[in-house]
């Protein structure tokens, strides 16, 4: 709301504040980075490289205040940039700790900050919020952003829910160190990524203040935040990795037997996968229906209701294909759903009671009917941001996987699996990035990739069926 100025004084005052501010040289940063699929989502101009999360929330009254510290380094001469907030309404933002400008249009919040940002200078940016955060509903129709939960709220963020939590560069390309504190009445618990630094009660006893530490660069879809109440546990991998889990007290039991494997297959998924790439790993188990699927949110995977053996090592091997080397845009989200699919593939080879070879796992999935979901599109190529979590995305991406592995062979496959997530580690990457990789490390197959690629990634409709593999000489032993 603007008030009128009581005086020409006032206003005298108030145009010299904004001149203070002027005749910068610089330019605005991008209002979003042209994502193929969500082309508004995230900002130019600017790399985040640390949130620090101050929010309070009131189950009761469905009320989130929050004060988001932005540290980033502007990549270019700013005189103005973008960050992505849903519904919140803000209170005050600062720059490098003066007063900014600021103005919303729709769920852009663009900052004038009082002195140009020289190309290079790291500054600080402070945005105080509040209100009632919202559910997304995603082009596919599944719920996102903060979802209320019977003892609580979920916070969850693929691919654009975030942003109805906490003001940010909102796209998988900027990926940044959290610090996420988090203030609930007494009772109910905060829990969220890294590591648990502090618990820490009000002066009265009414609140609890729980901070988290994520010490890893993480892309904000995979930040969450679950508040509620939970039956919490601590362990180690047999490496050593700290184990935190989290589970609603409805889930306890029946997520019990599963979750006593999570060591397991982190560290079975390790030694397949190469180092795990986080200080810490966990679970968190929500309620049935609180949310409408499991998601890889970083260190501590989120289930809605207890997850069987399959979806847990799917979600955890997300954590090297997906959290650590993240996509540059969302069309690349078969490198996350091929890998974790191919992983539950690979249990069933290597780990299941009764065995079940990726090869049949394959031959399942291509004699489907000609017509099947599975063949709409190319995995590599979705028709629109409503499809980017469709079938092709994960089965026909694992099968490209597979149709690689019959290409070069088990040995030259395997240390693919490992030094694809080391060698991008923290970072980004697309499907050119993919393809060319495996192409230099395998340059005497590289014809016969080029058919993988036009066939199984990027190929319309459904392919020849492949050589009968019992037919086929092994690469690695010619």
């Amino acid at each position: 709301m603007r008030r009128r100025p009581r005086s020409l004084a006032l206003v005298a005052a108030l145009l010299s504040v904004a001149a203070c501010g002027g005749g910068v040289d610089g330019s605005p940063g991008a209002s979003g980075l042209r994502d193929p699929y969500f082309p508004k989502l995230g900002n130019g101009g600017y790399d985040v490289t640390h949130y620090s999360l101050n929010l309070a929330y009131d189950p009761d009254g469905h009320r989130l205040t929050g004060t988001a510290t932005l540290t980033a380094t502007a990549l270019q001469d700013l005189s103005a940039f973008n960050l992505d907030l849903h519904g919140l309404a803000v209170a005050g933002v600062t720059v490098d700790k003066k007063r900014a400008r600021s103005q919303r249009a729709g769920n852009e919040l663009t900052i004038r900050p009082f002195d140009e940002l020289p190309e290079g200078h790291t500054f600080r940016t402070v945005v105080r919020y509040s209100g009632e955060p919202a559910t997304i509903t995603d082009p596919d129709g599944s719920e996102e952003g903060w979802l209320r939960t019977d003892d609580g709220a979920l916070g969850l963020g693929e691919p654009t829910g975030s942003m109805a939590w906490f003001p940010g560069n909102h796209h998988p390309s900027d990926k940044a160190t959290y610090t996420i504190a988090v203030s609930v009445p007494t009772g109910v618990q905060a829990v969220s990524n890294g590591e648990l630094t502090g618990t820490k009660r009000s002066a009265y006893g009414k609140t609890v203040t729980y901070t988290w530490r994520v010490t890893q660069p993480m892309a904000s879809y995979v930040a969450t935040v679950a508040i509620g109440k939970f039956e919490t546990h601590t362990s180690r991998t047999p490496a050593g990795i700290p184990v935190y889990t989290a589970v609603d007290p409805e889930q306890a039991a029946a997520s019990a037997k599963v979750l006593a494997r999570l060591p397991e297959v982190v560290d079975w998924e390790t030694r397949t996968f190469g180092a795990y790439p986080f200080s810490s790993t966990g679970a968190i188990v929500e309620r049935e229906g609180d949310a409408g699927y499991a998601l890889e949110t970083q260190n501590r995977p989120v289930f809605p209701g207890a997850p069987d053996v399959g979806l847990l090592v799917h979600e955890m091997a997300h954590q090297w294909y997906g959290d650590s080397v993240t996509p540059k845009t969302w069309r690349d989200m078969w490198l996350n759903e091929g890998f974790a699919t191919y992983a539950e593939w690979l249990w069933e080879e290597q780990r299941a009671d009764d065995p079940v070879s990726a090869q049949e796992s394959f031959d399942a999935a291509y004699d489907h009917a000609p017509d099947s979901a599975v063949w709409a599109f190319p995995p590599a190529d979705p028709p629109s941001a409503a499809h980017i979590s469709d079938s092709p995305v994960y089965q026909r991406g694992a099968m490209v996987l597979h149709r690689i592995r019959k290409t070069i062979g088990d040995a030259k496959f395997f240390a693919l699996l490992k030094s694809w997530p080391a060698d991008h580690k923290y970072g980004n990457a697309d499907t050119h990035d993919f393809t060319a990789y495996v192409e230099r490390a395998n340059p005497t197959e590289k014809d016969a990739l080029a058919k993988v690629w036009k066939d199984w990634l990027y190929g319309k409709g459904k392919p020849d069926a492949p050589d009968d593999p019992d037919d086929r000489d092994d690469p690695d032993e010619s």
